[in-house]
This record gives C-alpha cells, structure tokens and sequence, in this order.
C-alpha cells in the first residue's frame, strides 16, 4: 500500500465514522500505542476539514492489560492520555493492524477500565484476519488476507519517515536481521 492509497483509505474511514455517528458530536478517537496514536491524529485533521469541527484524539497504552506478557517479556509502560473523560463519548478506538483480536481486546479492557463511553467502535487502516478472538473492526482501510507466517508493517512519517504498508514474506526476520533490531 502507497501512502497515497493510505491517505485513501483514511479519508474512506473518516468519512464512514462520521456517517455512522451522524456527524463529530460526542465522537472522541483514541490511538492505540503506538503507529494508531499518529492515524488517529490523521483521521481527527480529516473529520475536521469535513465538518468544521475538532474531535478530541487521546492515546492508550494498552501493555497492563495484554495477555502475551508471559510470552514476549514485559513492555515498556507509556502514557495514556485522554483529553476529557470518556463518560457518555462515542469512542473509536483507532489501531494500525487488526490481527488475531488480542490487541483489540486489550484496548477495550483499559477503555473499560477509564469510564463508561456511549459505545467504542474499532477502526483499523489493515485487517489481516486470522482471528483468535470474536472481534471485528467497524471500519477497516485495507483487507490484505495474510499467512500466519507473514508480517505486514505500517510506516507512517511520523514515526518512520515515510508512508506505506509492506508485507513480509518471513515474518520480518530478514528486515529485522538487516536493520539491527
């Protein structure tokens, strides 16, 4: 995927939000740690072009609340930060790949956890199927059906200084391997 294709697909998303939601009332998005935070902020400049209005962006970190800590080894923690309380807020949980569902699983746990919003909705720029859990995103930029052995990577120019999605056919290793990770 192109960054041109991405900016596509975030304009799409916006737009499906705000006819859902019959416009940006009480619509509040929220990145998930850490390449969601930067599409959520994307997604708020475009839903405020649209209709003239700013949408509250927050960030969650969701790592107190995955259930892989005993297999990868405990993260970092980062902040959450969220610009008013969520109580009574159409919440749209904003991540970069919807995977197996734990992730999305985990961010609705910790939402939970700060208050009682009106609903949460997911949106993903990438749905790669594989589910493990019975989660599915309301908006979804980008179907790409995956193997298991496969590993697809958003960069975003915030955050890797250019935009694309890539798939990589050995899980990532060589790339890995080559940049030193």
């Amino acid at each position: 995927m192109t960054g041109q294709e991405m900016r596509r697909a975030l304009t799409r998303i916006a737009h499906e939000i705000l006819e859902h939601n019959g416009g940006a009332k009480e619509l509040m998005l929220v990145g998930v740690r850490t390449r969601g935070v930067p599409l959520a902020n994307r997604l708020a400049e475009l839903v405020a072009s649209f209709e003239g209005e700013t949408v509250p962006v927050g960030t969650l970190d969701i790592n107190l609340y995955r259930d892989d800590v005993h297999l990868r080894g405990p993260h970092p923690l980062e902040t959450t930060d969220l610009p008013v309380p969520i109580d009574g807020w159409r919440v749209v949980l904003v991540d970069d790949v919807l995977f197996t569902g734990r992730t999305a699983r985990a961010a609705l746990d910790a939402v939970m956890d700060l208050g009682r919003p009106m609903n949460i909705q997911l949106a993903a720029l990438i749905d790669r199927g594989h589910r493990e859990l019975p989660i599915r995103a309301d908006y979804v930029g980008k179907n790409i059906p995956s193997s298991l052995t496969e590993e697809i990577q958003v960069r975003l120019t915030e955050i890797d200084g250019k935009d694309g999605v890539v798939i990589l056919p050995d899980g990532g290793t060589h790339e890995k391997s080559e940049a030193g990770r």
